[in-house]
This record gives C-alpha cells, sequence and structure tokens, in this order.
C-alpha cells in the first residue's frame, strides 16, 4: 500500500488559525444520543469504496472493515479465522472451511462459492487484455501464492491448489465479496476499465465484516455501522465508525485535541512531542514496516516514458546521485527522529529478513561529482551537469500532497543536487494525478524524473518486492525497474521453504535493487499515531510490540474497543506503546517467515503502519504493497 505514515512537519500559523475561527473540514454528521461514534482521522484522500481501486492505508482500513480476508490477522500477524473458520494444508492443496449459517450483512447466506466468485475474479482478470483488476494491488496476492484453481466442494468447503507449496495464501489482503451481488457486474465494470460505468459499491456495501458503509462523501468520509449479522464473539464498543479525511494533518490533531475526533494516523514529529503532555490523549510510536523512498523513472525518455532526460536509465547515474543524499540529516529535519535512515527495500521490521547491503553509500558530494563525471556527465562552463547528448540536466521532482512532509526532504534534494550541477523543479502534485502519472505503459504515461512517495507492506516481505519485477511495468512498478535475474530470484523466493535458503535469495534481491538503484530509501519512517483515553478503552497494538491499535492489518483494534463512557473507571484501559521496541516473531506458522515483529504502506502500515494497509500493499501506492 502506498503510506502516508510519516511524521509531518511544524503546525502552520495560518491553519490554526482557521480552526480556532471554526473553519475546520466539516465533519460527518452526528448521530443520535444513544449511539456511540468512533470517529478517526487521517490526511489521505477516501475516494472509493471498490476494494479493487484501493491504493493507499486508508482505502485498506476501509475495505477489511466492511469485508473479512479468507484469513483474518491477529493481534501479533498471525493467521485467525476470517471468512473462513478454519483451514489444513497437504502439500500444494489448501482446504479452507467456513462457518455453517454465516450470513452477508443483508441476511443472504454467506458460503464457499462467495470465495471461489472472488478468487475467480482475479484468476480470470490475469487473461484479460488488462490483465488485473482496477489499480492491481490485490491482485499479486493470489498470483504471488501460485493459485492455479479453486473450487466449493460444497456449501462450507472450499479447496485450492497452487503452482508450488507455501504459505502465502494464510496472507491474502483480498476481501471475500458477495457473488449474489458482485455477479451482476461485467470483469470490466468491478476492474474500472475504460470505456465502460465503473462498478463503484456504494452504500450500503453489504460484507460480513464487522461494519459496513452506509454513508460516503468522496474525499471528505465514509461512515459505518454496526453489521447486525457480524459472526464474531468479540465486537467493539462502537456502534458507528467514522473515518474522516482532513486537508491536513494539522488539523486533524486539533481536532483530536478538541475531542471531535478519537483517534489520528500520522501526527507530524513536533505535534507528536507535543501531545504527550495533553490530558486524556496517548501517543504511539510504531516501527515502520515500509520506507519514503526517493523513485527514479528508469525508463528515462526512451519510447513510452516522459522522463526528461536519458539519464534516469543509467545505473551510473541513479548510483552516483546516492552519495548525494543525506538520510540522516532527513531523519532528523523531516521526521525530528522518528525514524531510521533507509538502506534496503525490506525494512528492519522483518528482523529475519533485512540485511544492510554489502556496499552502502554514504553522503559525499565530493564522492558523488567524482562518479557522475567518470560515467560522462560533465560540467560545461556555465558548471551545468550535461547528459551525454550534451544538453542540461534539469530534474522535476514531485510527491503527493497527502505527504506534507516531503516538501522538507524536497529543500534538502534541491541545494544537494545543484552542488552538483544538477537544477531540480520540485512542485507537490495531486494525490490522484501522481498515481496516474507514475504508472507506465502501456496503460500510463510514465511521465515524471524522480519522485518521493512511500510504500507499506505486509507481514511477509513478498508485496514489498513485488513491484521491482518486470511484468508490473504497467501496473505496480512506478520505478519501471527490469532485471531478469531479479525476476527469476523473485520467483525462487516465494516457493522456497527452507528459511536459510530463502534468505540469502532475499539478501541478494535487496542488494540488487540497492545498487542498480531504482529506488533510494530516504528512510524508514516510524508511525506516529495519537488517540483520546477519555471515551474508549481496549486500545490494543498489532502486532503488540511496535504496532499502532489502528491503521494496521484489517479490522482487529477496532473489535477491541471498550466503552468508558458506560461505566466510570479510574483508569482507562490502554495498551501502552513500545517506541523503538524490536518486532516479535508473531508466530503465524508461516513456512516462508511471514511474521517478523512491520507494506503497506505506508502503512503500515506496520500496516499500518501504514496506514500498515496496509500491504500489495495497503500505494498502499499499497500493489501490491500498500501505499502510504
Amino acid at each position: 500500500m502506498r503510506s502516508s505514515i510519516r511524521a509531518r512537519l511544524a503546525a502552520a500559523a495560518a491553519t490554526i488559525g482557521l480552526i480556532l475561527a471554526g473553519l475546520s473540514p466539516s465533519l460527518a454528521p452526528v448521530a443520535g444520543a444513544e449511539h456511540l461514534i468512533l470517529r478517526a482521522g487521517t490526511d489521505q484522500d477516501i475516494q472509493v469504496l471498490n476494494p479493487w481501486n484501493s491504493v493507499v492505508v486508508a482505502d485498506f482500513e476501509v475495505f477489511t472493515l466492511n469485508y473479512d480476508l479468507l484469513v483474518n490477522f491477529g493481534q501479533d500477524l498471525e493467521p485467525v479465522p476470517g471468512f473462513a473458520e478454519s483451514w489444513e494444508q497437504d502439500g500444494t492443496t489448501w482446504t479452507f472451511h467456513t462457518r455453517p449459517g454465516m450470513l452477508w450483512s443483508d441476511g443472504e447466506p454467506a458460503t464457499s462459492a462467495d470465495v471461489v466468485y472472488t478468487f475467480q475474479l482475479i484468476l480470470d482478470a490475469v487473461d484479460t487484455d488488462y490483465g488485473c483488476l482496477g489499480q492491481c494491488y490485490l491482485d499479486g496476492y493470489l498470483l504471488n501464492a501460485g493459485v492455479v484453481s479453486v473450487e466449493a466442494t460444497d456449501e462450507t468447503t472450499v479447496v485450492i491448489e497452487t503452482e508450488f507449496e507455501n504459505t502465502l495464501l494464510l496472507q491474502s489482503y483480498v476481501p471475500i465479496l458477495p457473488e449474489h451481488l458482485w455477479s451482476a457486474r461485467t470483469l470490466e465494470e468491478i476492474g474500472n476499465h475504460e470505456g465502460v460505468e465503473p462498478f463503484l459499491n456504494e452504500p450500503p456495501v453489504v460484507g460480513t465484516g464487522p461494519y459496513q458503509a452506509v454513508e460516503f462523501e468522496p474525499g471528505n468520509f465514509v461512515r459505518f455501522a454496526r453489521n447486525p449479522n457480524d459472526w464474531r464473539d468479540e465486537q467493539g464498543a462502537p456502534d458507528e465508525i467514522v473515518i474522516q479525511h482532513f486537508g491536513s494533518i494539522d488539523t486533524a490533531v486539533q481536532a483530536l485535541k478538541t475531542g471531535e475526533i478519537d483517534y489520528v494516523r500520522g501526527v507530524l514529529a513536533d505535534q507528536f512531542t507535543d501531545l504527550a503532555d495533553e490530558p486524556d490523549i496517548q501517543t504511539v510510536e510504531g516501527i515502520a514496516n515500509g520506507y519514503t523512498e526517493l523513485s527514479f523513472n528508469t525508463g528515462g525518455n526512451s519510447e513510452g516514458y516522459g522522463g526528461s532526460t536519458a539519464a534516469l536509465s543509467d545505473v551510473a547515474f541513479r548510483d552516483a546521485l546516492g552519495y548525494a543524499i543525506d538520510q540522516d540529516a532527513l531523519v532528523e529535519a523531516t521526521l525530528g527522529g522518528y525514524g531510521a535512515p533507509g538502506t534496503t527495500i525490506i525494512p528492519p521490521f522483518h528482523t529475519r529478513w533485512h540485511v544492510e547491503p554489502d556496499n552502502p553509500r554514504t553522503f559525499d558530494l565530493a564522492e558523488a561529482d567524482r562518479r557522475l563525471t567518470a560515467a560522462g556527465y560533465v560540467l560545461d562552463a556555465e558548471g551545468r551537469r550535461l547528459d551525454k547528448s550534451g544538453a542540461p540536466i534539469n530534474l522535476r521532482l514531485t510527491w503527493p500532497d497527502s505527504e506534507e512532509e516531503n516538501a522538507t526532504n524536497a529543500q534538502f534534494i534541491v541545494e544537494w543536487f545543484d552542488g552538483l550541477g544538477i537544477a531540480v523543479d520540485a512542485a507537490v502534485t495531486e494525490e490522484g494525478a501522481l498515481i496516474d502519472a507514475v504508472t507506465g505503459p502501456p496503460n500510463g504515461p510514465g511521465d515524471y524524473d524522480i519522485y518521493m512517495w512511500g510504500w507499506v507492506g505486509d507481514p511477509d516481505p513478498t508485496s514489498l518486492l513485488n513491484f521491482f519485477r518486470s511484468e508490473e511495468i504497467g501496473f505496480s512498478s512506478d520505478s519501471f525497474y527490469s532485471n531478469p535475474h531479479y525476476d527469476e530470484l523473485f520467483l525462487a523466493q516465494r516457493a522456497e521453504s527452507d528459511e536459510a535458503t530463502r534468505k540469502g535469495i532475499l539478501a541478494e534481491m535487496q542488494n540488487l535493487v540497492y545498487d542498480e538503484a531504482p529506488y533510494i530509501i530516504l528512510y524508514y519512517d516510524a508511525e506516529l499515531h495519537a488517540y483520546r483515553t477519555d471515551r474508549f478503552g481496549g486500545w490494543t497494538n498489532q502486532p503488540s510490540e511496535g504496532g499502532t491499535p489502528l491503521f494496521g492489518y484489517g479490522s482487529f483494534g477496532y473489535t477491541k474497543l471498550t466503552d468508558l463512557t458506560a461505566v466510570p473507571t479510574a483508569e482507562p484501559s490502554v495498551a501502552a506503546p513500545s517506541a523503538g521496541a524490536t518486532p516479535a516473531p508473531s508466530g503465524s506458522g508461516s513456512g516462508t517467515g511471514s511474521t517478523d515483529s512491520t507494506v503497506l504502506i505506508v502503512g503500515i502500515a506496520a500496516l499500518v503502519a501504514i496506514i500498515a494497509v496496509g500491504l500489495l500493499a495497503m500505494r498502499r501506492r499499497g500493489t501490491r504493497a500498500e501505499e502510504e
């Protein structure tokens, strides 16, 4: 998932002035006093209810409230009952059992046929000209697990065959959909294909999740009501949930302070410190299962790509610029110290799989200059860096408007690159427009030079590896990186059951991407969240070590909430945050080492640490891993 998990810039006085003047964004309607409403704030743009169009962490949060996954995530990201209540594996054959008598929120039976319908949508989409559904973030969960067939042998039994033995199926971020409603729509409508009327999945949404979307104002809020047919023994205290979009995180934090909302994801670094002293507010610092990167358009200005110079396609050029970025400085200036300098594409959250690069770069402008010159990018008499055609290199740098802290990163990058004779034109881009721009051919223009965003991953790192595959160009790939050896390694790692062998493969993949630099990982940014402790208790971090209560992996955190307004208590039940703690393995039992504890998502986040959401990836960006 694409992440928006980041710590943000200091609050603007003008924004606070608007808040005090009563001009904050309009909040969702308030229900009757008998209803207990949980309100959560995010600066991510909430635009979709059709899960196939999910990109950012907030999108993943929405669809996992509406729907169950085949297998849900527990507190420490272990597999727990979802749409299926039990399962077993025999080599490449999986058998899942749904619970007898389960109902959709509209009262219709929820059966194994719904699983077959949902999974077959993905398998059928592969054979179309487009090759996937919607934004193409969810399809990879089944395809990377090697799913080749799915069959319902009776109303409560699903048999799934995979190409190779693995446990990735237990981490599939694919919502199970009601066949009796969705089957009336064509694959093209569901997948939002060009030239057809898209299926928006407007409220009231029908699902088996704990809450159902009953009101939606795109770009503003989603309101959920409790599912009357929820199968869970443990249900959260909120009668309703509202996920509210804020134009800036500053406004959201002010709303938290005044009690207008109960939870904020993606708090600014300086505000995070200040909130620690606020009454009835708890802050929590989650460990990032994702990162923020500077992505290069490796297609350059070749046919089908909109880059401004062929230099972007040159590994030597990208590698040299890696020496012109001081990640330590960005962590301090942009994140306020809430994060760690970035290196490889599997974040340290994945303690079993992350490796540091064999040949690390250090911040050294002189070395960057030396490498650029050696690679044929010389300076002219006016001090301008020239590409190999003799044209001055002028790069366009952008980032999404939901990631405002990247404006600080941009100031540093502009200055550093200018010291090398490379001019940089830095400007923010609306989130949706940027998603379109960074989609490569044949489905998009690949129209950018360099840009900053982030990803949030899943309990297994596969989603964070997926978008560097050659076949993802035009889909989840935003750097358009292509390396046949990387593609081979990706297929090998997902089917490898021996942990030591798989780690060796993953180490090679991490070093390959680091050395060829389609991404420069700027930092692993912490998930900074905050919530009120005077109305709800039972806030429970997911994962328990280094996680956050909400915007993580599914609906788990919502089901744990208790009502503090019903019975007076001396002390609210608050899950203690563990800032900077090392995540412990979650014990999912995955033969691929799927849990390390931390898409992404941003994301995700934790997924959420993006949001966690984060995940092929909750952009999050999300395939795909979630964009932050």
